[in-house]
């Protein structure tokens, strides 16, 4: 795969099939996570993969009043004006994004395969997001889609305990990151242009370009 597709169409494929990944597949995900640049070549990172029925039973209700927490607060007021004005281009976005995040929670066990991150000593997680998204990245290549979350921050230490990470050691959790063989479409998620979220040296100093349209396109 041209390294361009990878990196353009890895976007959060949330709606999967319970099929199984290989374990051929799993590996080359995370040998592809381990060579990512690590701080100091330290490489204080630990990578979980949880397949097992036991360990997503218990962690599916857990997921779920996580989601319930995020809606009621951080995503409360986008939700609002969503509802309030549907039809505006800005709340169908939301409100899409909010039906997908949702269906991720309520079949949180149908997934085949989640990859957890840790990083130890490390609360910003700057040592593992970049293992992190080359596993997503070689999934991509693979044919199966990932998405990322954080979610779990609000209810971290059943988490924690749930899956048996040692709390004396400085393990930090980074992210949750789902998989699975996608029932949808790969393609090029739509972002708001780069010379919208980008300066030039000082903050309010234009970028100096711009870029109507994604310079990668299936189409070449």
């Amino acid at each position: 795969m041209d390294v361009y597709e990878a990196l353009y169409t890895t976007r959060a494929m949330r709606r999967v099939k319970p099929d199984p990944i290989p374990e051929a597949v799993q590996q080359k995900i995370l040998d592809a996570a381990i060579r990512a640049p690590s701080g100091g070549n330290s490489q204080t990172w630990k990578f979980g993969l949880v397949d097992d029925a036991g360990v997503k039973a218990q962690l599916g209700p857990i997921y779920r009043e996580c989601m319930s927490s995020l809606w009621d607060t951080i995503y409360k007021d986008r939700i609002a004006a969503a509802h309030a004005n549907p039809e505006d281009p800005e709340s169908i976005s939301m409100l899409k994004v909010q039906k997908s995040a949702q269906w991720l929670a309520d079949n949180f066990e149908t997934y085949p395969l989640f990859l957890f991150g840790f990083s130890q000593f490390d609360p910003s997680g700057g040592s593992i997001f970049p293992g992190i998204w080359n596993a997503m990245l070689a999934a991509r290549a693979e044919g199966v889609g990932s998405a990322i979350t954080s979610v779990f921050f609000f209810q971290l230490e059943r988490v924690m305990e749930v899956l048996k990470v040692p709390t004396d050691e400085g393990w930090n959790f980074a992210a949750c990151v789902s998989m699975g063989y996608p029932t949808g479409r790969w393609g090029v998620a739509p972002r708001r242009p780069v010379h919208e979220v980008s300066f030039r040296n000082t903050w309010s100093e234009p970028l100096g370009f711009e870029i109507p349209a994604p310079l990668w396109t299936p189409e070449g």
